[in-house]
């Protein structure tokens, strides 16, 4: 699963600390999810979404070799 979260958080012009601290969790989370090592729980996935008022489906992506 591609994401643009990274995009999204410098665009904003937020540190992964401050945009982890706005969503209530760690910066290390933050950077795991930028680099593909962690998918977010559903929840966080639409805090993300909110925080950058956008849709998931524009954070979250799934690359053509994941879905068969």
């Amino acid at each position: 699963m591609k994401n643009r979260v990274r995009e999204m958080r410098v665009a904003s012009g937020h540190s992964q600390d401050e945009l982890g601290g706005a969503l209530g969790v760690s910066r290390q989370t933050i950077n795991s999810i930028e680099n593909g090592r962690y998918l977010p729980s559903l929840p966080l996935a639409f805090a993300l979404a909110h925080h950058f008022a956008c849709a998931i489906e524009d954070l979250f992506t799934i690359e053509p070799e994941e879905t068969g």
